[in-house]
């Protein structure tokens, strides 16, 4: 799944405020600020290399997780994906506060060897239970160590030279998302189902070795890096923590598994837990933030409209985009028997799309302002809209992959397109000292997001498909031609919201200021 960056705090956003550093000859970018790059880029691979390379290896994982033989419910694959993205994004906050305080080294250093062991207990999995378990210690140790990443750039370079850095962070993204549904598919075509499923957690073992020497040595501490402890922020918000994680949690869990169990009465009182606890949430964040400590959410980011509505845009979009690719994997392999590797190949278009999108997105979107946005909105819309018809049309048996080739093409452009200035325009809308605070929000609401889409997603497709009553391969097939084809018409219905809510946001960001 892919990141984006906000505009750094006091970072020119092209208005009259600018600083005047911001006019005079860019300084200098010292060589050990290179060098600590390369190794956050290792780390940044990684996670997102694991979102990606995961969802060709779902239907794999659910015929051989479980050491019994017995294979895994369906509400299993919802819960690897979306229990990682909530742990990734609940941990993403705290994590950030507690590098303020203490230094951002050792908070990588151990969300990242957290990482790489919950990787090898993900490979290890006798039980979809543990499978589970693991996923969430990984998503929860990605959530860790990833906010170190933006943290260091913009601790370690220049404002002047702060683009480039996060340029090539924009790339490393766009490579690891490409390469891991290929990767996935490779190791399992290679390895066979038993064993390539393992593999393929498997492979963040070796890179996040050497990324944990890598950061021993070649990163520096809170001192070298410019962290002024006596300046950070007071303590972690935990109370705000423990009701935001048990709120969400409560949402989730019947999303997942009412399907599964027939909605019965515990999954309405749940939900209804869950509101309230997000509820209680708020008014807490209000009450916290009146002692004049500092909230988890600071609530007066939302006296800003236009920021709750961009908030809310981030939490559309990335329910939308993310949820096609666990569609499209179920579809392309549990349904028509395709390997691993033709699936991975199936999204490749996507992601080569994202790629040129993205490296177009910041020349675009100072050229065209928020217009860059609605474009990649509809581009997305578009694209989605068009496999939504393809799957709707063409008999399940008659699609290749060549028939998604050019709508996947024309969605992830627009996917590039939107994701990388997405949240410069939502941080525009807030005070410019409220911006660090701001980042942080989007970055977690865009994880809800992707956690709440797969949610939503997986129980409208195992629903529609009715798998119970699969008599045959063919009826295979066309019952998960139904239920891929209502997953995506969600879907579609979530990107036309993001498109509407685009309007919500600033019309340039040299109005922040």
């Amino acid at each position: 799944m892919s990141e984006t960056t906000a505009t750094p705090a006091g970072a020119p956003t092209g208005g009259p405020a600018a600083p005047a550093q911001w006019d005079s000859a860019p300084a200098p970018v010292p060589s050990h600020a290179w060098r600590a790059l390369i190794v956050l880029l290792i780390g940044m691979f990684m996670a997102l290399l694991d979102t990606t390379i995961v969802n060709v290896a779902l239907p794999t994982i659910r015929d051989n997780v479980n050491a019994s033989g017995t294979p895994a419910g369906e509400d299993v694959l919802s819960w690897i994906i979306s229990g990682y993205a909530l742990a990734f994004g609940i941990a993403l906050i705290p994590a950030g506060r507690i590098g303020d305080r203490i230094g951002h080294k050792w908070v990588f250093f151990t969300g990242l060897a957290l990482f790489t062991v919950a990787s090898l207990a993900c490979g290890l999995a006798q039980s979809d239970t543990q499978l589970i378990i693991a996923r969430v210690v990984q998503g929860l140790a990605g959530g860790i160590f990833v906010p170190a990443v933006t943290a260091y750039i913009q601790l370690l370079f220049p404002p002047r030279s702060r683009g480039r850095a996060f340029a090539i962070m924009g790339a490393v993204i766009g490579v690891s998302s490409a390469l891991g549904p290929i990767l996935g598919g490779l190791i399992i075509q290679g390895f066979g189902d038993q064993n390539g499923w393992r593999l393929v957690f498997g492979v963040n073992l070796p890179i996040g070795v050497v990324a944990l020497v890598a950061a021993i040595v070649l990163l520096p501490g809170a001192a070298a890096s410019g962290i002024d402890r006596t300046r950070s922020s007071g303590g972690v918000d935990w109370v705000g923590l423990v009701l935001l994680t048990g709120g969400l949690v409560a949402l989730l869990v019947p999303l997942i598994e009412g399907e599964n169990q027939g909605w019965p009465l515990w999954t309405y009182l749940v939900l209804a837990l869950g509101v309230l606890l997000l509820v209680l949430f708020g008014v807490w964040e209000v009450l916290y933030s009146r002692r004049g400590r500092s909230p988890l959410v600071p609530p007066k980011l939302f006296t800003h409209p236009a920021f709750t509505g961009g908030t809310i845009l981030a939490l559309v979009y990335f329910a939308a985009f993310t949820s096609i690719f666990f569609t499209i994997a179920l579809f392309w392999q549990a349904g028509l028997g395709h390997t691993a590797l033709e699936s991975g190949l199936v999204a490749t278009p996507f992601a080569v799309g994202s790629i040129i999108g993205s490296s177009q997105s910041n020349r675009l979107a100072n050229r065209l302002g928020r217009t860059v946005l609605l474009i990649g909105t509809s581009l997305l819309t578009v694209g989605l809209l068009a496999v939504w018809v393809i799957l709707l049309r063409v008999a399940p048996t008659d699609l290749s992959n060549w028939d998604l080739l050019a709508p996947l093409f024309i969605a992830g452009v627009g996917n590039g397109l939107f994701i990388a200035p997405n949240a410069q325009f939502i941080v525009a809308t807030v005070d410019r000292a409220e911006a660090g605070a701001a980042s942080g929000v989007i970055s977690t609401v865009q994880r809800i997001g992707s956690a709440i889409g797969i949610a939503v997603i997986g129980s409208v497709l195992f629903s529609v498909a009715d798998l119970g009553t699969v008599r045959s391969k063919a009826d295979l097939a066309t019952h998960f031609a139904n239920g891929s084809t209502a997953a995506l018409g969600v879907s579609v219905a979530f990107s036309v919201l993001a498109l509407l809510l685009v309007f919500a946001l600033p019309k340039r960001v040299s109005q922040w200021g």
